[in-house]
This record gives C-alpha cells, structure tokens and sequence, in this order.
C-alpha cells in the first residue's frame, strides 16, 4: 500500500532537518506524484533537489514555483542561488533583488549585488485593499478642535532600508479632499540603506506628487519623461487610466527625506491622459514664515499645476517663535502634516510626523511656532472628495473587480501602463503582490 504523501513529506522534513537531502528526494517524489498541486511538497522538494545539487531537477521546479506565486521569497532566493552556481550569475541577480524586497534575511544577496532597496511608491509586500469614503466633519461640528492622526511606521525593503511613516490613509479617516495618501520619510542616510532604487511600477486612477527636503531623484515613466525631483520643486504625473514609472536616488545624493503623497482622481477625470507636471514655486515670506506653494492657492500665490479637483498643498517653515494667520478656503478640509518641530494650532500641538485634520468652515489658520527651534510642515486641503474608492497596492479604483483587472492587466505587461525606457536596474519591473483573500468592507471616516 502506497504510503500517505503527509507522511512522506513528513519524513522527508526530518531527512533534510539531519542534512540527509539525497534520502529525501525520492519520498519527496512520490508525494508529489500523489499531490502534484501541493505547495509544501513541492517546495520541500525544490530545497532537497537543492541540498543534493541537483540543479538540473532544482531549477524548473523553482520556476514553476515562482510563476505561481511571484511573492515566494525563499523560491526566489533559491532560483537565484542555483543560477549562481550554474554559472549564472547575472541572471541571479534579479531572483535576489525581488527576494531582498520581500524578506529582510536575503537583503544580504542584494547588497552583494549592489542592489538598493528603498521604494518610494507603495512597495509592500501585502498591501491592504481599502474602501475609503470622503465624510467629512466642519470646524462647527468639531468644535473647532484639531483631530490628531498619528502615524504608522511602514517599513520598506531590506534591514538596511528606511521606514516611511504613514498618515493617510488610516481607520480614523481615509481622505482630506482628494489626498488619499500620505508618506513621510526621512532624513535617511543613504551611505547606511544604499539609496533608492525602484524598478518600473504601475499607478491608476491617482496623481502622485513629489515634494522633497534633500535629497534628488531620477524620474523616468512610459510618457517618456525623464526628470529630476530635486528639494522645493514640484512632480506631479497623472496616471488615468495607467501609467508605469522608475525612481532612482542620483549618485550625488546623501540624504533623502520628503513626502510621497497621492490625489485620488474622480470619476469624470479618471480615464485623464498620462501627464507629468513640474514647477518650481517662488517662496514668499509672511511674518517669520516662508511658504512655497506647489499646488493651488495661499499667501496672495497661485501654483499653475493643474489638478482635477480644488487642492492646496504648501510647504511653510515657521522661524522660532513665529506665528503666522492664512487666510484658507472654508469650502476645504485641510491636513497640517508637520516635518519638523512642533506647531500649535489652537490650542493642539502637533508633534514629528503628526497629522491635523481641520474641517470645512474655516476661513483663517493659524499656526505658531512655540519654540526656540525652526519648524516645518506641509499643509494639505481640498474639497470634500464626494466619491468612494477603493486603494490597493499602487491603483485607486471604484471596485474590487477593477482592482483586479489593473492588477491583470500589470502581470500580463499590458500596454495599458506602457514600458519605461533607460532604467538600467533589476528586476525589470516590480511584479503585482497577491491579491487578499477576501474584500475589505466598506470604510467610513469617523466624524
């Protein structure tokens, strides 16, 4: 009688535990004949074929492996490791590139390649599907108390890559206006994480705009733009329907440190065309504050980069002891996302990495700086976004099933997103995460 193929693989697992590999293959064998779909088995045979170097029998077996489930970190480590030891060494180096980003421990491998590891779009490994809706309350409603988000620490790539901190979207609220996410990263060091290095990746249904304190970037996306993000200066590109881009820190940088943030684009707008804005906003100093506006209008300055719905986005940096008044738009909610320092609004003080959500009806801010030290922070606003939306991975859409079909669409190089030409790093491209199991019920922001 044929023996179960749980207890052949269970027996073959107590094989390679004694470093017995060769005595493990054939019962590994076996059960997978019986269960030739069972991932377990096939991976604890994939790593006996390994540990008795059989390459030949190891590699097709990874390979299946990893075309099933592109987040297999240790298939990718493994393909990579049995490439190397055929004589293959640069093809390795993209199974230890997209290893390194999934599991800290194969970091190692990449940094033995020069591969760096800091993204800067929404690189994790399993992304949330999140239903945001855009409730939204009034400084009346409130009465006229601040709401405080705080940040969660997201860590991206290896154990030498930065963590970012990110306040949108969150469980307390999902969108001010159409802001739908919002990192905060930095100062990092690049001699100590290596950098930023992110292969070509897709975005739907969003504006992303770039706004750095130090650092630069090299921009490259299927419009064919290549640019540079560089410290006061504004990139904003325009994915509609599909668009694919590279980041990559310049050789001269040292420290990067900034924001990543994203508008989500509404139904009328949301099939846009690619497009790609940059501005460089002249600074104004207002009473011991120095603001640059990059999107929208403050301070008597109008930013000419065009956006789908009413925005604001500012960078104001407050001398010690400084208080400033702005006239503000009532008809907007705004976000105070504060960089450095603390500062007061009202009676709240707003901390590192902080977020201040103040609803619509409010005609005038003001912000204080209560200390001996500079602050700074980046001031978020918008209407009301009326519309619900759904944020996986790097696409904003209105269903699961459209989430789905971009993510499809990705995986299949579809010329829905197009191709990025000149980005010289691997992987090639980033592939899809898995999807959930299940879909996310319906978020409300609180009120």
């Amino acid at each position: 009688m044929e023996a179960d193929a749980y207890d052949l693989y269970r027996s073959a697992h107590r094989l390679l535990e004694e470093r017995e590999a060769p005595a493990a293959v054939p019962l590994l064998e076996q059960a997978a004949r019986q269960l030739p779909d069972e991932r377990a088995i096939l991976r604890l045979l994939a790593l006996a074929y390994y540990g008795s170097a059989s390459f030949a029998a190891a590699e097709p077996l990874l390979r299946r492996l990893v075309d099933a489930d592109p987040l297999d970190a240790d298939s990718l480590h493994m393909l990579g490791k049995t490439l190397e030891l055929t004589g293959r060494a640069e093809q390795a180096q993209q199974y230890y590139a997209l290893a390194g980003h999934l599991t800290p421990a194969y970091a190692v491998s990449c940094q033995a390649w020069g591969v760096q590891l800091i993204p800067m779009s929404n690189v994790e490994p399993a992304p949330i599907e999140q239903r945001c809706t855009g409730s939204f309350t009034t400084v009346g409603d409130s009465g006229g108390a601040i709401e405080v988000l705080s940040p969660r620490d997201v860590p991206l790539g290896g154990p030498r890559a930065m963590t970012v901190r990110r306040t949108l979207p969150q469980r307390a609220r999902s969108l001010i206006g159409a802001w739908c996410f919002a990192d905060h990263y930095g100062p990092d060091d690049v001699s100590v994480t290596g950098g930023m290095d992110v292969a070509p990746h897709p975005h739907a249904g969003l504006q992303t705009v770039s706004w750095l304190f130090a650092g630069e970037i090299e921009h490259r996306d299927s419009l064919g733009v290549h640019a540079l993000v560089r410290p006061g200066e504004v990139n904003l590109m325009t994915a509609g329907n599909g668009i694919c881009h590279s980041e990559v820190s310049t050789p001269r940088t040292t420290t990067l440190h900034g924001v990543q943030l994203w508008v989500a684009l509404p139904e009328a707008h949301r099939a846009a065309p690619r497009d790609f804005q940059h501005h460089v906003p002249t600074p104004v100093e207002l009473g011991g504050a120095t603001i640059r506006v990059f999107l929208g209008n403050l301070a008597g300055q109008t930013s000419p980069v065009a956006t789908f719905t009413p925005l604001l986005g500012a960078e104001i940096c407050l001398d010690p002891r400084a208080r400033v008044s702005l006239d503000v738009d009532p008809g907007f909610e705004h976000g105070i996302l504060v960089d450095t320092g603390t500062v007061t609004v009202g009676e709240s003080a707003l901390s590192r990495s902080d977020l201040g959500y103040l609803g619509t009806g409010l005609s005038k801010l003001t912000l204080t700086n209560a200390t001996d030290e500079p602050a700074r922070l980046v001031l978020l606003g918008g209407e009301p976004f009326g519309e619900e939306i759904i944020m996986w991975w790097n696409f904003v859409g209105r269903s699961h099933d459209e989430i789905v079909r971009f993510r499809e669409a990705w995986q299949n190089e579809s010329e829905q997103f197009g191709r990025v030409e000149g980005y010289a790093g691997a992987p090639a491209r980033l592939p899809a995460p898995a999807l959930p199991n299940a879909q996310f019920k319906r978020r409300q922001n609180l009120r």
